[in-house]
């Protein structure tokens, strides 16, 4: 089985081919190899592997700066898709997409299901709903949300250089949402499209938090794992304390019942994850 990684640098990318099973053979591409903005680079691409499976990972994923760089946005969430949908059917491929939490407004109060009215509040998350448009009916899309891993910027890393550096950090208590390990996503992508799953579905880790949970949680188990030399204050605020470009939905917990089905199970609980990832860090760094 030939597989292609788009945008295989990037933190989720990089998961996928360290996780590709024993039956797949690799090809990946990141931004320095393949403008997926160009249509005919694409195909070429594409049609040189021919794979069984295509993979995309790659996506503009700033949030703030989206909102005076819609063009890119577009560009890379949105029209890139269409492209690597297309190339994909040509061969006879399966394209699997990777899709966001923004697609909503975060006015529910309960997880959002795949068939979830849409209502995104920003570009960032117009782009991507534009790229699920793109991807077609055919594709597998999975949206996914506050996506972390060793390696790459997050919010985990962020916050544990904060932590390091500040007398105290202050984050968003009025946020909800659900981690998700980068390793964790991949695997489940992977089994996924193994599987033969179409349309769209939801996940990420179990479980459900705000964002100052998820940053106590952080120093909790950075500090016990001898990450960090000292506890610091955690102060919790509200959106309006700190105004951002973008409108972010205030919850946004994705139901993940369908892909749990597929999978044969849940995903581990998030907190669980966050201690995985903190091991990973004390042991490479």
């Amino acid at each position: 089985m030939k597989v292609l990684i788009v945008g295989s640098k990037g933190q989720l990318g990089r998961e996928l081919l360290a996780t590709a099973p024993n039956v797949a053979t690799v090809f990946s591409h990141g931004r320095d190899t393949l403008d997926i903005t160009d249509g005919s680079a694409v195909a070429a691409a594409v049609a040189q592997v021919r794979p069984d499976i295509v993979f995309n990972a790659a996506a503009y994923t700033a949030v703030d700066e989206a909102e005076t760089d819609e063009e890119t946005a577009l560009a890379v969430n949105a029209t890139a898709v269409g492209h690597l949908a297309r190339a994909a059917n040509r061969v006879g491929g399966c394209f699997v997409h990777v899709s966001t939490d923004f697609v909503f407004d975060g006015l529910s109060g309960r997880p959002y299901a795949p068939d979830a009215l849409t209502a995104p509040l920003g570009v960032y998350g117009r782009t991507k709903l534009a790229g699920e448009i793109a991807a077609g009916e055919d594709a597998l899309i999975v949206r996914t949300a506050w996506v972390y891993a060793p390696t790459g910027a997050n919010f985990v890393r962020t916050m544990l250089r904060l932590m390091s550096e500040c007398p105290e950090v202050r984050v968003v208590a009025d946020q909800i949402g659900t981690p998700t390990y980068a390793p964790g996503l991949a695997a489940a992508l992977w089994a996924m499209a193994l599987r033969q799953a179409r349309g769209i579905h939801h996940f990420s880790d179990a479980g459900a938090c705000s964002w100052y949970d998820f940053a106590v949680a952080i120093q909790e188990e950075a500090f016990a794992a001898g990450l960090l030399a000292r506890a610091v204050p955690v102060i919790p605020i509200r959106t309006l304390d700190y105004p951002t470009p973008a409108r972010r939905p205030s919850y946004s917990v994705l139901d993940k019942t369908s892909t749990f089905d597929i999978l044969g199970g849940p995903a581990p609980h998030w907190r669980t994850q966050l201690r995985t990832m903190i091991a990973e860090i004390k042991i490479h760094g």
